[in-house]
């Protein structure tokens, strides 16, 4: 019979999740590291901010950035740079690719990485954690809930200023 365990953080910078299958004739594990295989986990961190437009996600990845000294991948600024914009659905799936392949380089290297991507959908940010704990990185999940009001403010506020006021947001856009 096959027994599957999952090591979980006990404590940060000391373990990495693995999962790990015992095979046994009916003897039990006596130990917990008969059972657990330990991983040293990297000092670099993956940083996620999630949360809607107008929320700060990209105003507290610039402070997490500059607080950890970790890089900042941001695919709005991309987008804008190229001279697209978020709206451009096709550039921005190819620009969270390319990012997050330099974020797991980065990573790798024992850089700690901020990704300003949205990452609305569970499934997004369960992906990027998965392959990030794989690497041995620790992961740190920021969400912004900010009241709707709050929102359209801060969104109004952007919509005014370039670049956003070639193509702001609209309630249309909800």
């Amino acid at each position: 019979m096959t027994t599957s365990a999952i090591a979980t953080a006990i404590a940060p910078n000391l373990i990495a999740p693995i999962l790990v299958s015992t095979a046994g004739s009916g003897a039990a594990a006596t130990t917990l590291r008969d059972v657990l295989e330990w991983q040293p986990m990297s000092e670099a961190r993956l940083i996620l901010t999630c949360g809607l437009p107008g929320a700060g996600k990209t105003t507290l990845a610039e402070e997490i950035a500059v607080e950890r000294a970790a890089v900042h991948l941001t695919k709005d600024e991309w987008q804008w740079d190229l001279g697209s914009s978020p709206w451009d659905r096709d550039l921005g799936e190819k620009l969270e690719g390319k990012l997050w392949c330099l974020a797991q380089e980065l990573l790798s290297h024992g850089l700690s990485v901020v990704l300003d991507f949205g990452l609305w959908a569970r499934v997004e940010r369960d992906e990027l954690r998965t392959v990030a704990r794989r690497l041995g990185v620790g992961v740190e999940l920021h969400y912004l809930d900010v009241p709707t009001e709050d929102l359209w403010t801060r969104i109004e506020a952007r919509n005014a200023a370039p670049p956003w006021d070639d193509e702001p947001i609209g309630r249309a856009d909800e």
